[in-house]
């Protein structure tokens, strides 16, 4: 996966690099606080290369350049944050409906509204049910450090290829800012990428010389039915083969479930933790979409408490509430709530001077 050698980077930058290196041919983004960093490595890297980087008039502009670019054959992305990502719905809605494979980049800032600029995670609700309208979903991949910005977003590439879906990478934007040591992975060639047959275009290249049309209108709700009965079994699919989660020390007193920033933070909990005697695992989904629930399901049956970790006032903790509430055991876990809003951060020890009231200590 990676080329041996290990380098500082942002996770912006990490994300930006991965994403040429995976074989992104068109990026198209508008400047906001705190991925503007993607913007300018894409700016400075993308017409070096001889691809397309466009900074568009908006961020609804973006996003419905990333769709053309996609149904022409194009590896696209785009980036933004919050305030950025919802102008982005309505277009995301249409790729999905379209059955067109993009990549979108959420490094999500305090909200709600324009809000402020520290990390959050209150993007989650949006990013985890599809966020625009219509009955749809979009792979959603959470990174915990720099080293799995650069992972993920050439994995969100292959799935998006695999599907014909939208995936998104959701960061808190501490991610997207902090510095780490990253190994980065080979460049792939552009002619090795996953073949676009149903592309529009290309007329000169193809034996099927009819022309194509890529859209999500379909005005008999009949034949809509059917399109969208077809993509709730690839949604089916995907949640069967891609759940994705990192599980650590399920035998512990009491489980920290977090995703990101939040997950670091627990880690150090955890530390503090066994210096007490006190032993708490950390169960982090990887897949925000889809959820791992089988997985946490399989934990909650044992009956010990679970602690929700998260930037946000309690969004994660319905997945994490629905995971127990359809696990096979008897007992089934009490699910308690730690979120911080608008940007605040929960410290190590508030973290673990929660679990202990919650375990008794």
């Amino acid at each position: 996966m990676h080329n041996g050698e290990k380098i500082l980077m942002k996770g912006n930058e990490a994300i930006a690099e991965a994403a040429i290196r995976a074989g992104c041919t068109a990026y198209f983004g508008y400047p906001i606080t705190p991925q503007n960093e993607i913007v300018a490595y894409m700016a400075r890297h993308m017409i070096a290369k001889g691809r397309i980087f466009i900074q568009s008039e908006s961020e609804v502009a973006a996003i419905n350049m990333v769709y053309g670019a996609s149904a022409a054959g194009a590896r696209a992305m785009t980036s933004s944050s919050s305030p950025g990502i919802s102008l982005k719905q309505e277009g995301i809605s249409y790729a999905a409906g379209a059955d067109l494979p993009l990549v979108v980049i959420n490094m999500v800032r305090g909200g709600p509204g324009l809000g402020n600029i520290a990390p959050y995670q209150g993007d989650y609700f949006q990013a985890t049910r599809g966020g625009g309208h219509g009955d749809y979903r979009t792979i959603v991949l959470a990174p915990k450090n720099v080293q799995e910005c650069a992972d993920l977003t050439c994995l969100a590439f292959d799935l998006a290829d695999q599907y014909r879906i939208p995936a998104m990478i959701m960061a808190d934007g501490l991610i997207g800012q902090m510095m780490e040591g990253v190994m980065l992975p080979p460049e792939r060639r552009l002619d090795e990428l996953p073949k676009r047959d149903w592309a529009v275009g290309h007329m000169a290249e193809r034996k099927d010389k009819n022309p194509r049309h890529i859209s999500s209108l379909e005005l008999n709700p009949d034949l809509l039915e059917k399109l969208n009965q077809g993509r709730e079994a690839r949604y089916a699919e995907i949640t069967d083969k891609e759940c994705r989660y990192e599980s650590v020390d399920e035998d512990s007193d009491l489980i920290l479930a977090a995703y990101g920033t939040a997950a670091r933070i627990a880690l150090g909990a955890k530390k503090l933790a066994a210096k007490e005697g006190i032993k708490l695992g950390i169960f982090r989904p990887i897949t925000l979409w889809p959820f791992p629930a089988k997985a946490l399901g399989n934990i909650a049956a044992s009956g010990k408490p679970i602690l929700t970790v998260e930037l946000s006032s309690g969004q994660l903790v319905e997945d994490v509430k629905l995971s127990v509430f359809e696990s096979s055991g008897s007992k089934r876990s009490a699910v308690h709530l730690l979120g911080r809003s608008g940007g605040a951060l929960p410290t190590e020890e508030e973290i673990f001077a929660r679990a202990k009231e919650i375990l008794g200590v």
